[in-house]
């Protein structure tokens, strides 16, 4: 074989590889193992305090509108 004939860039591309693959075992690991603790539920207290709505007379009720007319019947009015 001649010399200088290999890559000088394979052994730390395949370190660089294979700390990506650890680092992504280990993530998975923690995400799907469940024994990672549940956080406390949080507790939420709202209290509002309105003023009462003013009493107003209530309106008239509305007309209701007349039918449509039917296709070849008479006028109703």
């Amino acid at each position: 074989m001649a010399e200088g004939s290999g890559s000088r860039s394979t052994p730390w591309l395949a370190f660089l590889i294979g700390g990506v693959v650890v680092v992504v075992a280990v993530i998975g690991w923690f995400v799907w193992s469940g024994r990672t603790p549940a956080p406390d539920p949080a507790s939420l207290s709202i209290d509002l305090k309105l003023p009462a709505p003013p009493n107003l007379p209530r309106p008239a009720p509305m007309p209701r509108p007349d039918p449509p007319p039917l296709p070849g019947a008479p006028p109703l009015h």
